[in-house]
């Protein structure tokens, strides 16, 4: 339950005067829908105004706010603009601009011979110099010279800065102090100012320190809830697990393991020969050999006498870990099962009976394999592929179907900058695959022009007629979805003209049913070509596939270039990437595509793609449903995660935790940034 002196923080939009139904969509699009979220809502600049007596101490160009007195309304022609001529107190000419029917509405605000104030920025026209549009017009000096600096926020249509402003002013009225979180010795040497102090500053003007603190509070929320989650699962009873090498020892591997792997399989058997549950993320790149490492770890726990479960976040790729898992186990005699939700009758109850009596020590399937139907003899170790799709709750859910606790290892193939880990996944010890495989061949990766369309079409031609396969990616960006997704139609079209029935469509808006099988039909070889959006990033695996063009290159982040390039490459032969750029390039995106043929190294790639775009991308909406960063900038996060991180270490290690004085403001900053799961986890753990 939510702490009773936050519900006022937490009521919904609509209690604010002036919200009705019209406005509350425009302030949904934007996210802000209760009180709250317009208190954390900061401004994106401000825009500072100077208070002149008359024009002559004006520059053109400049913010002012001046006493003028009206003289004489000018309409144009036509559609031209509405013009009220003022003077200042020495007599200088200035022309007040409205452009559109505005004229009533000004002569309303600037009637003739009366004085009024007004905000604006002082430009010429010919010889005569005009405000346009001013910002403000008041009656009163007071309220004029209250609008010397201004925030400027993120808006959508439907709403205006006035409007905005307004409401922020309001909800801030409503809102009184909360006792500090913040380690005493901490806020004194940073000199920051209280949360309500930091609140009202962060809305008047640039102010760094407020800005700064109010990072902070959510770096620490953020800290601390994972801390809890890392606490709470040490003190919960696992399973110890060591195996005697036998099961391991008839392993078909196509290749020697690498130093990486051989260094992540030892850290993932001390961690489950513990009787506190492992919590583990496995951090690889694109054909780093993860699958091995986890077949590996669920072995030692079969060789113990457990069962383990790998879960995937689609289908296919469920099905691809089940053939590779099955392929590798082969001498090992043991029965590898795939429960998804698509399976039904004899077949499901007899892979539900065989978890139930432990026939069965491994499991390979999607969210199936945690309904609560699916009951496990000995559930010791669970897998997760593709870690940043399933949220900390998700995690959580898996402490319910083992007798005790399951260990868990995380995977994922997105390598996360050193920044980050810590940020979204500071509850867990982090192992990385950072050496290739022997026999993978680099991918030979080209910047073509798209004015070259026809010479890529005839070289995918030439590519095809070899029998290998071939990938062609349109991008996907979701402010423009409709038109991106009938760019790919279009594409698809024109070269479904060439190749015919060898060509098959995905993309996010059609059924699963639909996208699986297409997948399905490339995978088997049926099909050719796949065009496709993003949606094949993660973890498709079609050896024979050689050939990937992407279209608008420059439209894509570098992780994800990376990620879309390392779908190929993964057999014997030859592999080459073909990034289709348009003309107009930012410097950044030719930064971008120079560093893509320079380099295929993930975790340098991660690193260089945080410099170039910022965090947002990268910890952005977590499609797990958590909420990413809102207030630290990356900037933030990199100076002061260190700091929140060891704070609420101490906190938890040296002063009690969520009790005591402290410790009751830090669970009010758990709610106040919703990762209250972490409160929760005390409860229940």
């Amino acid at each position: 339950m939510r702490p009773d002196r936050l519900n006022p923080l937490f009521v919904s939009a609509d209690s604010l005067k002036g919200v009705g139904p019209g406005l509350a969509r425009p302030l949904e699009r934007l996210g802000l829908t209760r009180v709250r979220d317009f208190l954390y809502h900061l401004p994106d600049r401000f825009v500072e105004r100077r208070a002149v007596t008359d024009l002559d101490q004006a520059s053109v160009g400049e913010n002012i706010v001046v006493a003028l007195t009206p003289i004489e309304y000018r309409s144009s022609a036509g559609r031209g603009p509405f013009r009220v001529l003022a003077t200042d107190a020495p007599g200088n000419v200035c022309a007040i601009t409205y452009f559109g029917r505005n004229a009533g509405w000004a002569k309303k605000s600037l009637p003739l011979g009366e004085t009024r104030w007004i905000a604006g920025r002082l430009d010429q026209f010919g010889q005569m110099l005009q405000v346009v549009h001013p910002d403000h017009v008041s009656e009163e000096s007071a309220v004029a010279l209250g609008q010397l600096v201004e925030p400027v926020y993120a808006l959508c249509e439907g709403l205006t800065q006035g409007r905005l402003t307004a409401l922020i002013q309001q909800a801030l009225v409503g809102i009184d102090d909360l006792p500090e979180w913040i380690e005493p010795g901490l806020f004194d040497r940073m000199k920051w100012p209280s949360w309500r102090d930091a609140l009202d500053l962060v809305h008047k003007g640039e102010h760094r320190e407020a800005r700064d603190r109010l990072a902070y509070d959510e770096l620490l929320a953020n800290s601390l809830a994972l801390l809890l989650v890392k606490t709470a699962n040490r003190a919960r009873r696992g399973t110890p697990l060591a195996g005697d090498g036998r099961l391991r020892a008839r392993v078909n591997l196509p290749f020697a393991l690498t130093g990486a792997q051989r260094r992540s399989i030892a850290e993932i058997e001390a961690d489950i020969a513990q009787e506190a549950p492992m919590l583990r993320l496995l951090q690889g790149d694109v054909g780093s050999g993860k699958t091995v490492v986890a077949l590996e770890s669920m072995l030692i726990a079969v060789e113990a006498g457990a069962q383990a479960a790998l879960l995937a976040p689609t289908e296919i790729l469920a099905r691809q870990h089940f053939e590779t898992l099955t392929r590798m186990a082969q001498g090992t005699g043991i029965e590898i099962a795939l429960l998804t939700g698509r399976d039904k009758g004899r077949a499901r109850e007899a892979t539900l009976m065989g978890l139930h009596d432990g026939s069965i020590p491994i499991v390979v399937g999607t969210h199936a394999i945690f309904q609560d139907a699916v009951q496990y003899r000995n559930l010791a170790l669970v897998v997760i592929d593709e870690q940043h799709r399933f949220g900390v709750g998700q995690r959580l859910m898996l402490a319910q179907k083992g007798k005790r606790t399951p260990h868990c290892l995380a995977m994922t193939a997105t390598p996360i900058p050193r920044t980050l880990t810590l940020a979204q996944y500071g509850e867990m010890d982090v192992s990385k695959l950072d050496e290739m495989p022997p026999g993978r061949q680099p991918i030979d990766t080209r910047v073509v022009a798209i004015e070259r369309m026809a010479d890529v079409i005839a070289s995918l031609s030439r590519h095809l007629g070899t029998g290998q396969q071939a990938y062609w990616v349109c991008p996907m960006v979701r402010e423009l979805e409709s038109e991106d997704l009938a760019a790919a139609e279009a594409r698809f079209a024109e070269l479904k003209e060439h190749f015919g029935q060898d060509v098959v469509l995905v993309h996010g808006q059609l059924r699963p049913e639909i996208k699986d099988a297409a997948m399905e039909r490339f995978a088997a070889g049926g099909a050719k070509l796949l065009v496709a959006t993003t949606v094949i990033e993660v973890g498709v695996d079609v050896p024979n596939a050689t050939l990937m063009v992407i279209e608008q290159a420059e439209r894509f982040g570098l992780a994800q270039l990376h990620q879309l390039r390392g779908r190929v490459g993964r057999g014997s032969a030859a592999s080459t990437c073909l990034l289709l750029r348009s003309n107009a390039l930012s410097e950044t995106a030719k930064r971008r595509l120079a560093l893509m043929r320079e380099t295929q190294d993930g975790f340098r790639i991660a690193e260089e793609d945080l410099e170039l775009r910022g965090g947002g991308e990268l910890l952005g909406t977590r499609q797990s449903g958590e909420t990413a960063f809102r207030v630290a900038s990356l900037e933030q996060i990199q100076k002061l995660l260190p700091l929140a991180h060891d704070d609420a270490r101490l906190l938890i290690e040296r002063d009690g935790g969520l009790t005591g004085e402290r410790g009751e403001a830090a669970r009010l900053l758990l709610y106040l940034f919703e990762r209250d799961w972490g409160v929760q986890l005390l409860r229940g753990g």
